[in-house]
C-alpha cells in the first residue's frame, strides 16, 4: 500500500517533469535559460516627431531634446527644448540658442533668439526663433550639415540637426534633411 506522502512526492515530481518537459520553465532542452524575444518598441521610447510637429534632435544622452520646427513659407526656424521623454517642454535660461552650420567648406553662426512660450517661467524660455532668410535657406542646402549648440542648467548641449520635409517640386531622393 502507498503512503499518502509517497503519492503526493510523486504528483510533486511529476508536476515538475510536466513543467520542464512541455513549457520548458524557461529552460531548452540543453538546460540554458532562454528568454522571450523583445517586445518591439518604438526607438529610444519616445516619438519620432515632436509635439509641434518638427523633427526631434538628441541633446545630450537623451538628458533633452530639442524640436526643429521650419516655416519655409514664413521663412523661420523655431526651436522648442523638451524634456527626456520629447513630450514636455522645459523653459530655459538661455538667451539664445545657436545653429553652426557648414556645406561646401563654408561655415557659419546662426542665433536662435529666446521667445518665451506665454505659460514660460519670467526669464525663462523653452521656445527660441529665427527669421534670418539665410539660416532657413542654407538648412535646405544640399550637403549642409548643422548642429544645435544649447546651454541648459549650466552644462553644454550638442545635437546633430537632420532637417526632414516634404518639398513639392523639389527632388530630394537621397537627401538626409
Amino acid at each position: 500500500m502507498t503512503s499518502f506522502t509517497q503519492i503526493r512526492t510523486t504528483l510533486t515530481y511529476a508536476s515538475l517533469a510536466a513543467c520542464l518537459g512541455i513549457t520548458g520553465c524557461g529552460k531548452d532542452p540543453s538546460g540554458v535559460e532562454t528568454s522571450p524575444p523583445p517586445a518591439t518598441v518604438e526607438s529610444h521610447g519616445h516619438p519620432t516627431k515632436g509635439p509641434h510637429h518638427g523633427n526631434l534632435i538628441e541633446l545630450g544622452n537623451e538628458e533633452y531634446h530639442a524640436e526643429l520646427v521650419h516655416d519655409e513659407q514664413a521663412g523661420t526656424i523655431t526651436v522648442y527644448i523638451l524634456d527626456s521623454s520629447a513630450m514636455r517642454a522645459v523653459p530655459i535660461d538661455a538667451t539664445e540658442l545657436t545653429v553652426n552650420l557648414s556645406h561646401d567648406g563654408h561655415a557659419e553662426q546662426f542665433s536662435l533668439a529666446a521667445n518665451p512660450e506665454s505659460n514660460d517661467p519670467l526669464g525663462k524660455a523653452s521656445r527660441f526663433t529665427s527669421s534670418d532668410a539665410e539660416l532657413s535657406e542654407e538648412l535646405d542646402h544640399e550637403g549642409a550639415e548643422a548642429q544645435l549648440v544649447a546651454s541648459i542648467n549650466g552644462k553644454q548641449f550638442r545635437g546633430a540637426l537632420s532637417h526632414g520635409h516634404d518639398h513639392e517640386g523639389h527632388d530630394h531622393e537621397g537627401h538626409d534633411h
